[in-house]
């Protein structure tokens, strides 16, 4: 039993790291959000939407997969989207360093568990199933979410752009499809009402 509670203990450590660990999104105050903070608010929001999915859902498979997906972010770092969209040596740089880091966490974690754990995080990676799916399109509205309430001045020329192309995450699910609509309208009122020297 020590043993197990020392191992566990060890997770916990290298966890807070999340708690460290920007991304390049901002809060409404102004203050660079944790990768901690979106896997909370992207758990919230599968609360929230399972109910109203089209196809029944294994809620506790689908909030495992979305707390352990950040996970490697703990040693691996986080990457935004747009650093490896078109750039295929950074994309395959970063898949090694997630392999890596989620095999540690794998062997840090140990037995059924820890094998349990990686293949949920291979699982989201692959997204094939339903409760993959869903994850990656709440992990990826969540961020627009995120963009929508920070000051424009924060985004990037490529994010504009990329407001608009939720559609690939979302367009399995007929209620996610309204939701990301819900959002990009957001987005779209944001850019059309400020410029980024203020508000018109």
């Amino acid at each position: 039993m020590e043993e197990k509670i020392k191992q566990i203990m060890e997770v916990f450590h290298l966890a807070e790291n999340l708690k460290r660990e920007l991304r390049h999104s901002w809060l409404s105050d102004g203050r660079q959000e944790s990768v901690a903070e979106h896997t909370w608010r992207v758990s919230l929001m599968a609360m929230l939407v399972e109910r109203h999915l089209e196809q029944d859902i294994n809620t506790t498979k689908l909030l495992k997969m979305i707390i352990i997906h950040d996970l490697v972010e703990a040693k691996a770092g986080d990457i935004p989207a747009f650093d490896t969209l078109e750039n295929e040596e950074a994309k395959k740089l970063k898949a090694q360093n997630e392999e890596k880091a989620i095999t540690h966490i794998k062997e840090l974690i140990g037995g059924e568990q820890g094998r349990e754990w990686y293949y949920l995080w291979h699982e989201f990676e692959a997204k094939d199933t339903y409760e993959a799916k869903v994850a990656n399109a709440l992990d990826k509205l969540e961020a627009q979410i995120q963009h929508n309430e920070a000051s424009i001045e924060t985004w990037l020329p490529i994010e504009y752009d990329m407001s608009y192309k939720l559609g690939k995450h979302t367009s399995f699910s007929p209620f996610l499809e309204a939701f990301k609509d819900a959002i990009e309208q957001e987005a779209d009122t944001k850019i059309k009402n400020t410029s980024r020297f203020g508000p018109k």
